[in-house]
């Protein structure tokens, strides 16, 4: 669920945290005033990215970042790129409100209805490194040079706790992730309606951690009588709880020596949406608990100081699986971190790479096996492999797969 950094680089970025946002405020305040539209939905133009920097990412630093090179189909608008302030809701708080934050990309084009593509971000270490600052968010640039640059709207939650939200982070909080990302897809909608456009079929794509968020987003739609085109993840962990035993029981010798940040950030983000008091307390060590905790609140910290190795990392009894499944920890993720188990009406893909160091080609099959299961087999969901991509390299060979797909499906209405 994570793009892999070299400790020093990590410690490097929370370092400069700081400064980042320093200067996206500068940039912001450059920018043009902010449009109310309805109550609690406004937007704000943040800047124009020409045809040559849509292709620049393409060719250039897309491939630099992913370290792999598809073939990826040249952008051929210019766009422009909002960013959407919402209210919403906590669900699991008591529907606590709360103000987020997102994206919203149109083509600088002269046509007035477009496809709509939702995309749920990865995991990121920075508070700013979320699609409504799209300078700070590699895979969101991709996604615009791919599909904004091509005709797409394109939409992001920065989900709670990230990009201008003042709350704790809420890492893996399935609820609300669903309800971050339905807010932000209702103030999109309200937005471009006062900009006198309107949006045509609705499809959804995400990586990683953005892979769970997507699926989970999909239930939600689905549940609500929203038409859903299609689909896509790469690299989606839709069984939280099952992923993590893996890590803990079954460790494979290709899994990531940063696979840690995932204990920590479901732990303390846990803790304060669920409100379980000391839970990241019950499951981190104690020497690794502090620097945990500043990583988890985005303070300055040594990476140095967290343990790659689980076992220094977590307590003991956390390798017990019976343990593990009974303790608080467990039995929140086994109950709120599955994002599979209903039966899936839209069509989906979810694309896997066979040496992802995250995300194992059991997991990534979990959906299609889950669904194909009931019966005579519910075949709307089907897993494809990427070959042997690693964890970025999934994602950036199923972004272009993903705009074939996505091209072919029927116009909503």
């Amino acid at each position: 669920m994570f793009r892999p950094r070299p400790a020093l680089s990590i410690i490097l970025t929370l370092c400069l945290v700081g400064l980042s946002a320093l200067t996206s405020r500068i940039a912001a305040a450059q920018d043009a005033e902010a449009v109310n539209v309805a109550a609690g939905v406004s937007y704000q133009l943040i800047g124009r990215w020409d045809v040559k920097k849509l292709n620049s990412i393409l060719t250039t630093s897309a491939p630099a970042f992913f370290g792999i090179s598809p073939h990826y189909s040249q952008a051929t608008n210019a766009v422009r790129l909002y960013r959407i302030t919402y209210s919403s809701v906590v669900p699991e708080r008591g529907n606590r409100p709360v103000v987020a934050t997102g994206l919203l990309a149109i083509p600088d084009v002269d046509a007035t209805r477009f496809p709509v593509l939702s995309y749920q971000h990865g995991t990121v270490y920075g508070k700013e490194e979320v699609p409504s600052f799209p300078d700070n968010s590699a895979e969101t640039q991709l996604v615009l040079a791919q599909f904004a640059g091509q005709g797409y709207v394109v939409i992001g939650a920065d989900y709670f706790g990230m990009g201008d939200s003042r709350e704790p982070e809420g890492y893996l909080v399935k609820e609300s992730h669903q309800q971050a990302t339905f807010d932000m897809l209702m103030a999109s909608r309200a937005v471009l309606a006062h900009m006198k456009l309107s949006g045509g079929k609705l499809v959804l794509g995400g990586w990683s951690q953005g892979g769970f968020v997507t699926m989970a987003f999909l239930e939600r739609l689905e549940r609500d009588g929203v038409t859903v085109a299609g689909a896509a993840t790469a690299s989606a962990p839709v069984d939280v709880f099952l992923g993590l035993n893996g890590f803990l029981s079954f460790p494979r010798s290709n899994d990531a020596s940063w696979i840690n940040t995932l204990f920590i950030l479901t732990a303390f983000s846990f803790e304060n949406y669920y409100g379980v008091p000391g839970l990241a307390r019950s499951v981190l060590t104690d020497g690794a608990y502090e620097p945990a905790r500043k990583l988890y609140e985005r303070q300055p910290v040594d990476f140095a100081d967290i343990p790659t190795d689980l076992r220094k990392l977590i307590r003991a009894d956390y390798f017990d699986p019976t343990f593990f499944a009974a303790s608080a920890y467990g039995r929140l993720l086994k109950d709120r971190t599955n994002a599979y188990r209903w039966v899936i009406g839209s069509p989906v893909r979810n694309y896997y790479g066979d040496n992802d160091e995250v995300i194992s080609p059991g997991l990534g099959r979990l959906a299609m096996t889950y669904q194909q299961a009931m019966g005579s087999g519910n075949t709307k969901v089907e897993a494809i492999s990427t070959g042997s991509t690693d964890h970025r390299g999934t994602f950036a060979t199923a972004v272009p797969l993903w705009k074939q797909w996505f091209d072919t499906l029927p116009d909503g209405p």
